[in-house]
């Protein structure tokens, strides 16, 4: 059995660890209920401007979202992963479900956040490119993403949707198909060359709005996927405080059992020499 001094000092390293994760929970908190606001803001102004961008059309026949014809055959995985630290388990679960998908012959990586790029290092999952995603609850500038994501005839983003604080899915769309049968529902012929002028060409503007709005999707998701972290970030350090408080409790079973022992022991040690000093004194009279 240990010493109580011993047991003592763990006793204040677990209460110091509990003390942490209490902080650590409320920041979490605090980020929820901020990015969660900055999401259904960002999803309103989606919305509208979606009504607008799949009003326009450059005919009848065809959708302004065609870019599958005109890519280069290979598709494309973009991962949205949280920047290293704590991030409960969303991104392994996340990695695991995009490697059923992964073929090297064909795809390839663009990660967000350096926790997924350390994840796919050490499973041997190469990316062709990597980005920061600062932690922050304002816009995100997804341009350079963009720009290495257009060419690819697929795009395919994972990322983590946020359902309630205790409840987080992996979530993954192709982002042109999704687009595209977006746009499949809207009505027919509001906004047309017949009617409306347009400044440039009505082709031109089209290929504009389908990078705004393939932008403003991936901001959104961005978004959302920081809500479901900032969640599981939540939920990790509310498991740890538990844990904590548990051990906490442990270690003081140990420490009032080995103060017992201990009180025992020098008790026994006093019994000890006390019938000792008398086998002495019995010696002596004789």
């Amino acid at each position: 059995m240990r010493r109580p001094n011993i047991i003592e000092k763990d006793m204040i390293g677990v209460t110091t660890l509990g003390n942490l994760t209490n902080v650590f929970e409320s920041l979490a908190s605090n980020r929820v209920a901020k990015v969660k606001n900055k999401a259904q803001i960002s999803q309103e102004f989606f919305n509208l401007l979606w009504e607008r961008y799949t009003s326009v059309r450059v005919d009848p026949k065809s959708r302004i979202t065609n870019r599958s014809e005109n890519g280069n055959g290979r598709k494309v995985l973009v991962l949205i992963s949280a920047e290293a630290g704590l991030s409960g388990d969303l991104d392994m679960r996340m990695i695991e479900t995009m490697q059923q998908e992964y073929s090297p012959n064909d795809t390839d990586i663009v990660v967000l956040g350096s926790h997924g790029a350390g994840q796919l290092s050490q499973r041997g999952m190469p990316y062709i490119h990597f980005f920061q995603v600062p932690e922050t609850d304002t816009y995100v500038n997804v341009s350079p993403v963009i720009e290495v994501i257009l060419p690819y005839s697929q795009i395919v983003v994972y990322y983590e949707e946020y359902l309630s604080l205790g409840q987080q899915e992996i979530r993954s769309f192709n982002l042109i198909s999704r687009m595209q049968d977006m746009s499949e529902t809207a009505e027919e012929g509001i906004i047309t060359a017949a009617d409306t002028i347009f400044e440039p060409s009505l082709n031109e503007i089209a290929n504009r709005m389908e990078i705004d709005m393939m932008s403003l999707a991936l901001s959104q998701t961005i978004l959302q996927s920081g809500l479901a972290q900032a969640a599981s970030r939540f939920n990790a350090m509310t498991s740890a405080e538990d844990r904590a408080s548990e051990m906490l409790e442990d270690y003081k079973l140990e420490f009032h059992r080995a103060k017992r022992a201990d009180g025992d022991r020098r008790l026994r040690e006093v019994l000890v020499g006390i019938k000792k000093k008398r086998r002495e004194q019995a010696k002596g009279k004789n």
